[in-house]
């Protein structure tokens, strides 16, 4: 007798898990997440059910909220691809700009550098000139008025000038008589009279 009980309860357990795993399938049959509509249509139909039509994973239906979403992130991701290559070209342009602009300052340094140093070596010239002209008039200044005068002629009108004038300048700063008006006169009158009338109109001591 209690093997009769207990086979008996192992036949309604096995019958129960039947019942259980076929409720199973039918629900997630039902529910899309497996596919068993051709096997269980006959208990849909008895039920007045429509089989599933199974799972989609691309969606094409109007209205599906998934076909929705998947095309709304497309069209996001378009619109943010375009915005990267509008970004990209605008800041090829401005590299392309800033290169251009670059160039042109260093175009203006290297003539700003070019134009400082014809300056400086112009400069230098001026005050070795300058230096020369102090030389040669403390030499002049030195010698007989008429060796003096004879060392001037042989100069042009321009280097006469500036050496006069740097007689003229060490003469009033250490308080002497300046010999040049007496120079003047040991000259050719009219080598004199062109010289004088250089000096009147140009009164810059250097060219």
């Amino acid at each position: 007798m209690a093997s009769r009980g207990t086979f008996g309860r192992v036949i309604v357990l096995l019958i129960l898990i039947v019942l259980l795993s076929v409720g199973g399938l039918l629900w997630f049959d039902y529910l899309g997440i497996v596919e068993s509509r051709q096997f269980f249509a006959p208990v849909y139909k008895l039920f007045g059910l429509n089989p599933p039509a199974g799972i989609s994973t691309l969606p094409t239906e109007n209205g599906d909220l998934d076909a929705d979403r998947i095309a709304k992130r497309l069209e996001a991701l378009d619109l943010r691809s375009q915005e990267l290559d509008l970004r990209e070209q605008d800041l090829t342009r401005q590299e392309g700009e800033l290169t251009q602009k670059s160039q042109e300052l260093d175009d203006r340094l290297a003539s700003v550098e070019e134009k400082e140093k014809t300056f400086n070596e112009s400069a230098r010239q001026v005050d070795d000139r300058a230096k020369n002209v102090e030389q040669i008039a403390d030499y002049i200044n030195g010698m007989p008025p008429k060796n003096a005068v004879a060392n001037l002629l042989a100069m042009d009108d321009q280097d006469i000038i500036d050496v006069l004038r740097a007689v003229e300048a060490k003469a009033a700063s250490t308080g002497v008589t300046s010999s040049v008006a007496y120079w003047f006169s040991l000259m050719p009158a009219d080598r004199a009279a062109e010289i004088q009338r250089k000096m009147a109109n140009k009164p810059a001591s250097l060219p």
